[in-house]
């Protein structure tokens, strides 16, 4: 593997434009410090990013702001994992035309997975002609100089770069949380499910060094950081390419054993690669949250192998019954995908089965949205969506009555909670280890802070509590 950290040469000329920038920008913004807004769609990964790119904004001398009338600069970060994401990009992207007609020297860039595509990065060139600078996921570590040469030049910019497999470490970083934050550990995936546009837009599987993951790790924690996850497209298959002997439960060990008092969670686990040594390790540790994301997709062995999933039924209940057998009070999380190209009635009947036996905490569940060049993309599918929007709402029922009975079963026990916002006047929001939301009666101090909460009241999957 190369060396992930940007040349010393390199991080010197980005640092040589950033202080060039900080004149620059604010003579464009009227002689006064110069106001960014950054806008985040889709995964924690793109979360991640957008904090190192606010982290280079507020660099360039840029304070961040969420209102776009006051903005000099506005960033979108995309994502292109679903339809209904790219649609919401294109339809908030057209409102800002009035605004950059109103003030032209606005700055307006897009950024993200959907900038990946050929086909949107030229849609974007074609329908949004104000938009003035358009770059993807492997030149995040130029955005000073892509800033620089947009604003000197005063032409529109459009930058793609190829996957280098690199990482770039040292830049700078805005975290948007003050006790939960996210600590990205590697990049890209290497699955290709047949579904899936990740590997196209994020590249190829490549994984930070352990150093550098428990360095950051250690000033999140020395920080006053309470909840760190841990992210990856593929977490399980962290290590891959490195030159030293590491796997991701090695690594997690090694998180948990930072002292001080906190709470790790990772996401997302893929089942192929999920080890019974990453659940022993989650059990032996009482810091490591008894939360699994654990995404099975479908139910049916016949269109998990249409989706190049590489694991059966079978196999993804074994790893799920044995983390349920090692794990105290463990939540189960997953991804499902109701409709995907040729699925049956048999085959979606299957999905509701494995629901049943495994009992989800919670699921996210998706209709099949097709992308442009991915192979499901060309299969027939029979099926309309009225068919499968009718398949969502049998699962979602299904799913509900579980979740609700899960919820029941928590009344009267007492859990140890991160209380993390409010959610209205009086009331906040807190979570368990194992990632269920209690909402209390407490006052807002107690934000950012470890309670005690015994639950009281079950509405559902709506759970109330009272600190004790």
């Amino acid at each position: 593997m190369k060396d992930s950290k940007i040349t010393e040469e390199e991080l010197k000329h980005q640092d040589e434009l950033t202080d060039m920038l900080r004149d620059i920008l604010y003579i464009r913004a009227g002689n006064k410090q110069p106001k960014a807004s950054v806008r985040t769609y889709g995964c924690q990964q793109n979360v991640a990013d957008s904090e190192k790119l606010k982290g280079m904004l507020e660099k360039m001398g840029c304070a961040l702001t969420d209102d776009y009338n006051e903005a000099d600069i506005i960033i979108f970060n995309t994502c292109a994992v679903r339809e209904h994401a790219e649609d919401r990009v294109f339809g908030n992207v057209g409102a800002l035309k009035a605004l950059k007609k109103k003030k032209p020297s606005l700055l307006i860039g897009l950024c993200g997975c959907m900038m990946e595509q050929e086909h949107i990065a030229q849609k974007i060139y074609k329908s949004f002609p104000y938009v003035g600078l358009v770059f993807g996921t492997h030149v995040i570590h130029k955005f000073p100089e892509l800033i620089y040469n947009c604003v000197t030049s005063g032409k529109r910019l459009v930058e793609r770069g190829s996957d280098d497999g690199e990482i770039y470490e040292g830049l700078p970083l805005h975290r948007d949380g003050s006790f939960k934050g996210w600590l990205p550990i590697m990049y890209g995936c290497d699955n290709f499910c047949t579904y899936c546009i990740v590997p196209h837009v994020r590249g190829r599987e490549r994984s930070r060094r352990p150093n550098s993951v428990l360095a950051e790790a250690r000033s999140m924690v020395k920080a006053g950081y309470k909840d760190i996850t841990l992210l990856g497209q593929n977490v399980n298959s962290y290590g891959k390419g490195l030159d030293e002997e590491t796997d991701f439960a090695s690594l997690l060990q090694s998180v948990a054993d930072i002292e001080g008092d906190f709470w790790v969670r990772f996401m997302t686990s893929h089942p192929k690669d999920a080890s019974k040594k990453l659940i022993d390790t989650i059990a032996a540790n009482d810091n490591i949250c008894n939360h699994l994301h654990l995404p099975f997709q479908c139910g049916s062995d016949r269109v998990l192998k249409k989706m190049n999933r590489r694991y059966t039924k079978e196999k993804y209940l074994e790893i799920a019954n044995y983390a349920k057998s090692k794990i105290p009070d463990l939540s189960l999380t997953s991804d499902v995908i109701v409709g995907f190209p040729g699925e049956t009635e048999e085959d979606f009947e299957e999905t509701l089965e494995l629901i049943k036996e495994v009992k989800f905490t919670s699921l996210f569940t998706f209709i099949y949205s097709p992308r442009v060049g991915t192979p499901a993309a060309k299969f027939d599918d029979p099926y309309t969506h009225e068919d499968k929007a009718k398949r969502m709402g049998r699962l979602l029922k299904v799913q509900e009555s579980i979740a609700a009975e899960r919820c029941a079963s928590m009344v009267g026990k007492t859990y140890r909670v991160l209380v993390e916002e409010q959610a209205r006047e009086g009331v906040l929001n807190a979570r368990t280890q194992n990632n269920i939301v209690v909402e209390l009666n407490a006052p807002t101090e107690l934000i950012g802070t470890f309670q005690y909460a015994e639950i009281t009241e079950a509405r559902n999957w709506i759970l109330r509590g009272k600190i004790v």
